[in-house]
């Protein structure tokens, strides 16, 4: 059997594994993807991407061409509305723009997009900064030890196997994870709570359209709750079904993938779509899949991490699933690239699921909360979690952990920040702030990279004097900047210190995934000392 070694085995080459492929090679660290379908996706699912995630993508030069790609595939900006049918009578406007009241919060804003258009992106980005990608492969079997992962894989059309050595596994092998399964690790949450069908089909619904942007249709029909998404041409679609009954409310199911009959479906388009048989309706493909909320007991187990649907599950209202996912390869990828670089301790990968478990929960339990409220009223509703701002949940999620300084936060403060009026608390984002940085228009979250990152006020020079000094003492990626009307990036040095709590001298250490890890109000005696005990506890060195 043949035999190599790489630094990460990456398993699940879908819209998150191929994101944390790419995140890794952007760091200079070798991985390995194996995926067992032939290639990227073939079905328009997780069409909608939050502004954090397209931040994520921003920070690897990504953003125009998935701009680009997106509008070759639906009309930006669309409304989000509930209807009893596409024909009939509108029910309730959730947004009625999509960037609504968010468009200066980023420098990017929320699109739709198929992960059809956006895997291939994703994927010709990754291979180009090394990244290796074996579609058409499957993970045999894996053992771990305390130095690593011995794993089995074998092309699925009958080649050899190959062992491969990875030093961790990271398992981003969906919602019905072997890796998961086969480390015992249960699920928490609510479960499934109904045996759904997508629908894709093809139909002229421009008519019924009139003229209206939607980008999400959520049909609750006395008959059929669900909701669709259309084609920029308006002569395709998909509906998902998630619950019909008889006009009267009898013979009400959940379980839609039980009797879904090419003939049922056509139906269901038609309910929903509000029309007769004179629009004629074509069946491409019927998609099973169960609606879940629920959440891993624990993200790691020894050098294995579990990433996107393999850690949580969720339902699409609100588009939380994917970008969650995203949020995971992101939190994830710094961390496994300063472990193996020798820059951090292994006890930095501790704080992958300190941090991620507890805001993956979160979501699940918003999108949940959503499904109840936007879906299925009948579900029970006594022990909802209260529906929280959407910006918040895209933008201000708070960690807590060893990587945060300190790592003891106030366990009643809000779970997350509002990005309209950023605190400055440690173990939010980076707010987004204009700025001039070398004679060009850019954000404050593009001075982010794979660096530690110093930002201090107009008078904080000797803070970004000790930020060369603890760089060259402990061999880390550090680099400092003064914010302000003359300083190495220009902006407006009262909004900068206003969002990040800081005063003019002040400071806030950023970690390399653009979360506030620390800050000093003020200058300090000796600024270099108190830098580097901070980075030793943040990067877990001690």
């Amino acid at each position: 059997m043949h035999e190599r070694e790489i630094p990460v085995l990456i398993v699940g080459g879908s819209l998150v594994g191929l994101t944390t492929s790419l995140l890794l090679s952007a760091r200079g660290v070798p991985n390995l993807v194996v995926e067992r379908h032939q290639g990227t996706a073939i079905h328009p699912r997780a069409a909608s991407f939050h502004q954090r995630s397209m931040e994520i993508f921003r920070s690897v030069g990504l953003q125009q061409e998935i701009e680009e790609a997106a509008a070759r595939e639906f009309v930006q900006g669309g409304a989000i509305v509930s209807v009893e049918s596409l024909s009939g009578k509108e029910l309730k406007y959730f947004f009625r723009s999509y960037n609504e009241g968010v468009e200066d919060l980023s420098p990017t804003s929320r699109l739709f997009i198929t992960q059809v258009g956006l895997e291939p992106i994703i994927r010709r980005r990754a291979a180009r900064l090394g990244a290796e990608h074996r579609y058409g492969t499957e993970m045999v079997s894996f053992e771990q030890s305390s130095d690593g992962v011995r794993a089995v894989i074998r092309p699925r059309d009958g080649g050899d196997e190959e062992l491969v050595h990875a030093q961790y596994l990271v398992a981003a092998d969906g919602a019905h994870s072997s890796i998961r399964q086969r480390l015992g690790i249960p699920m928490l949450g609510r479960g499934n709570f109904a045996h759904c069908v997508t629908i894709y089909f093809r139909a002229d619904v421009r008519p019924m359209l009139r003229g209206r942007n939607l980008s999400v249709v959520y049909v609750n029909h006395p008959t059929l709750l669900g909701f669709f998404r259309f084609s920029i041409e308006g002569d395709s679609g998909f509906l998902a079904v998630f619950v019909t009954s008889d006009a009267d409310g009898s013979n009400r199911t959940t379980d839609i993938a039980a009797g879904a009959t090419m003939e049922r479906c056509i139906e269901y388009v038609r309910t929903a779509l509000g029309c007769g048989p004179e629009v004629p309706i074509e069946i491409e493909n019927i998609q099973p899949w169960h609606a879940q909320a629920g959440w891993a007991e624990r993200f790691s187990d020894g050098r294995v991490l579990l990433v996107g649907d393999a850690a949580h599950v969720m339902p699409p209202t609100g588009g939380f699933g994917g970008n969650t996912g995203i949020a995971d390869a992101h939190n994830l990828a710094w961390k496994l690239a300063a472990v193996l670089d020798g820059s951090a301790g292994p006890g930095l990968l501790a704080t992958y699921d300190a941090e991620r478990r507890p805001a993956a929960a979160l979501t699940v339990e918003q999108a949940y909360t959503r499904y109840v409220l936007r879906v299925d009223s009948t579900l029970p509703q006594d022990d909802l979690a209260p529906p929280l701002d959407d910006a918040s949940i895209e933008l201000g999620i708070v960690y807590r952990s060893a990587a945060i300084a300190p790592s003891v936060a106030d366990p009643t403060a809000p779970p997350v920040d509002d990005p309209r009026t950023p605190s400055g608390r440690l173990g939010t984002r980076l707010p987004h702030i204009p700025i001039t940085w070398n004679g060009a228009t850019a954000s404050l979250l593009d001075v982010v990279d794979d660096s530690l990152v110093l930002l201090a006020g107009p008078e904080g020079g000797a803070w970004v004097d000790a930020a060369d000094n603890v760089a060259q003492k402990l061999g880390v990626r550090l680099r400092g900047y003064r914010v302000g009307p003359d300083a190495d990036l220009v902006a407006d040095a009262q909004a900068f210190t206003r969002a990040t709590g800081i005063g003019p001298g002040g400071v806030v250490l950023v970690r390399p995934d653009g979360v506030l890890a620390w800050s000093a109000a003020e200058p300090a005696a000796d600024p270099a000392g108190g830098v580097a005990a901070v980075v030793r506890q943040i990067l877990c060195r001690d």
